[in-house]
């Protein structure tokens, strides 16, 4: 069971997202909260599996309460997913390095939310297409060529192959599609290159496919 609290200050968009993710036999809300510190307190009190975040709200803002959950060692099984319909890129940026395992905007579609808010629970990294475009761009415009990465040498060649999926954003299943492996086997590949790159998540990965130019538009 993939328990949930939801965290936003308006009250339509926490009701819309408890229906839709209560279809889902196996996601369960425990709580709602209308701000940051509230949503921080909720997680504290029900240690869920995922806080599903929203990023402008009073009194403490999303990427703060993200930092203050990544930061409470009894929350280490928490995973913070922000769902904002912002895509600003400081806020991607800030959210990243708060802790956040997943950023989505609120216009993704309630299977993929559905299914994103699962695979959090698990502790999957995550971004939504738009998101991982923005990041990529964000990484292009920040280098004037590509830098070798000593690290690389640390990879096999299948693990060369699934980093420079994940550099164009494919997703585990996507990868295991075009590398005809199996999803377990595409995790397992994910951990031990977050291991031999010292990469902290996901997104990280993304930045070292980039910047060491296994990624070329």
């Amino acid at each position: 069971m993939t328990t949930v609290v939801l965290v936003d200050d308006q009250d339509l968009v926490r009701a819309g997202l408890r229906a839709l993710l209560t279809r889902d036999e196996s996601i369960h809300v425990v709580a709602e909260a209308t701000d940051g510190r509230r949503g921080v307190e909720a997680a504290r009190k029900h240690k869920p599996s995922v806080v599903l975040m929203d990023l402008r709200m009073p009194l403490m803002d999303g990427i703060e309460a993200t930092r203050v959950i990544r930061g409470d060692e009894e929350l280490a099984d928490t995973h913070v997913v922000v769902l904002t319909t912002f895509d600003d890129d400081a806020d991607i940026v800030e959210a990243i390095r708060a802790g956040a395992v997943g950023y989505l905007l609120k216009s993704t579609p309630r299977d993929e939310l559905r299914d994103a808010v699962r695979r959090a629970g698990r502790g999957e990294r995550l971004l939504s297409p738009e998101i991982t475009e923005r990041l990529m761009d964000m990484v292009a415009a920040g280098r004037a060529a590509a830098v070798p990465d000593p690290r690389l040498e640390l990879l096999s060649s299948r693990e060369r192959d699934v980093l420079t999926r994940i550099g164009y954003g494919d997703t585990n299943d996507e990868i295991a599609v075009a590398l005809h492996l199996s999803p377990a086997t595409v995790r397992t590949y994910v951990s031990r290159m977050l291991a031999k790159l010292g990469a902290r998540d996901r997104p990280e990965l993304v930045v070292i496919a980039h910047r060491s130019g296994l990624v070329n538009f």
